[in-house]
């Protein structure tokens, strides 16, 4: 059964800190959506509604292009466990991209270790949680 919160609570936050994969799902207000796996040791909760990733070079860079859309900005980032206890957690807001460049770079680069390929960060305010078992 699903649940729904306003925001992250300490067990949630746990969940992510043991998660080794993430997703994140974004779509231009016309288009095809979006989703990438992400990994490392690149995610921050900073505090119960906001949230950082530090992003690195890949494939594509599709999300950024969409948080950028005027009038957009919808991001979806998806946890779930492949271990004896199933959940998967979704966390739905509002993302934007914070450049080497921008003022606020420092500010949420210094929560993370340098990794080879970083190119931006990635912020998601959170507007809501939710959490389904995972079973199947």
């Amino acid at each position: 059964m699903a649940k729904v919160y306003d925001e992250l609570n300490q067990n949630l936050r746990d969940f992510i800190q043991e998660q080794k994969i993430f997703f994140t799902a974004t779509a231009p207000k016309e288009g095809r959506i979006n989703l990438s796996p992400k990994g490392v040791d690149t995610f921050r909760c900073i505090d119960n509604n906001t949230v950082a990733y530090l992003d690195l070079t890949g494939s594509g860079n599709e999300a950024s292009a969409h948080l950028h859309e005027p009038g957009n900005g919808r991001m979806t980032i998806m946890f779930c466990s492949f271990s004896e206890k199933p959940l998967i957690l979704r966390l739905y807001g509002q993302g934007k991209v914070i450049f080497p460049r921008h003022e606020a770079w420092d500010k949420f680069y210094s929560l993370f270790t340098p990794i080879l390929g970083e190119r931006q960060i990635v912020v998601l305010e959170i507007k809501s949680v939710q959490t389904s078992c995972g079973y199947g």
